[in-house]
């Protein structure tokens, strides 16, 4: 797995019908990417939505920075659904639980489960098509203070275990003949298992430790913290600018399902980069879900998010994938907006006893 950095999106796909939750979403995340209001305006009259939307929320969503057209285009939807039954209320909070420590033996099997599932990842995956949208951000004060750089769209093949990119469009304009490597700035590729083989392989020496138990999209999940030593370490971090490259170590965060043992997150920060390096921090964070493509589900990438510091320069990629598809199925599909991916979805939650989750893993306390 490469990262490739140089110094130097929130491209949407068209949803015909939304919840108001989602809407309101899909609004406060325009206005903190400074999308442009004719464009949210255009697509808040374009869809439908499924509950009754107040007019104190519209004035909330005034309030919070929406413009004037996507005001005047959400007053029409309130009046439009003035019939529908309200929004449902926010779901009830969960009982939070006690899971207690496997002990050493248990660990070790749930490792060794982990790592098997690992190993075959990229086996048990079919050959398909989807979209990589990246929405890159840059600061060069080191102050975290981002803005939007730009939003690529790339058609993403898997085939025969081997990923390819081919880059569509940028800032919402198609461009041609450019390539993945070619898009300066920050990027990365490998997502589609690498890390994955990375961290588990024998020959990475990777060790791990018990970290805590957590909930991730509504299930418990295992989580170790790890460690690869540069020595053993594949990862290569390139800087584009002086054509540099170096092997970096690495640790972090892997969170795994407890009922099927497949992992559902990593994160990564790179270490042991020498003091003269260009690039002197990398983090990444990633997070798998089922998706299905035609009839059957696959454990795929929803979304990383990848960050580094160059000097002053901070970059921040957000990079979601969507419309998983067989490989050979119609790929030229036209996207005017999308919802993003919502947070709740990507982070981690406290444990509940919630009885719809996954079966309660060994180890609980009665």
């Amino acid at each position: 797995m490469a990262v490739l950095f140089s110094l130097i999106s929130a491209l949407l796909f068209a949803q015909s019908t939304m919840t108001v939750p989602q809407l309101v979403n899909f609004i406060k995340s325009s206005i903190q990417q400074r999308n442009a209001d004719k464009d949210v305006a255009e697509f808040v009259a374009k869809i439908k939505v499924t509950n009754k939307l107040e007019a104190q929320t519209v004035d909330e969503l005034q309030s919070a920075g929406a413009g004037p057209r996507t005001v005047a285009a959400l007053k029409k939807l309130s009046s439009a659904t003035a019939a529908l039954p309200a929004a449902p209320p926010p779901a009830p909070k969960q009982v939070a639980v006690t899971l207690s420590r496997p002990s050493g033996s248990e660990q070790k099997q749930i490792l060794e489960q982990l790592a098997e599932h690992a190993r075959s990842y990229t086996k048990n995956l079919p050959n398909f098509i989807c979209t990589q949208v990246t929405r890159r951000h840059v600061d060069p004060t080191g102050a975290e203070n981002y803005s939007l750089a730009d939003t690529v769209q790339e058609q993403l093949t898997y085939f025969d275990r081997q990923e390819s990119y081919k880059v569509t469009l940028v800032n919402n304009a198609a461009v041609t003949n450019v390539e993945h490597d070619q898009l300066g700035g920050a990027t990365s590729s490998g997502e589609f298992g690498t890390m994955l083989r990375y961290i588990f392989d024998d020959a990475s020496h990777a060790e791990f430790n018990w970290e805590k138990w957590a909930t991730l999209r509504g299930r418990h999940m295992y989580v170790f913290n790890y460690k690869v030593n540069q020595a053993f370490s594949r990862y290569e971090i390139k800087d584009g600018e002086t054509h540099r490259n170096i092997i970096a170590g690495y640790h972090g965060l892997v969170y795994a399902d407890a009922e099927t043992k497949s992992v559902m997150r990593i994160l990564f920060e790179a270490d042991s980069i020498p003091e003269g390096f260009p690039v002197q921090q990398v983090s990444q964070d990633l997070n798998y879900d089922l998706t299905k493509i035609g009839d059957q589900e696959f454990l795929l990438p929803l979304k990383s998010e990848l960050r580094s510091r160059r000097g002053k320069f901070l970059s921040w990629n957000e990079t979601e994938c969507r419309l998983y598809r067989k490989f050979g199925t119609e790929t030229n599909i036209k996207f005017d907006a999308a919802e993003p991916i919502p947070e709740d979805q990507l982070k981690e939650q406290p444990l509940s006893g919630n009885p719809a989750q996954n079966a309660p893993p060994p180890g609980k306390k009665q």
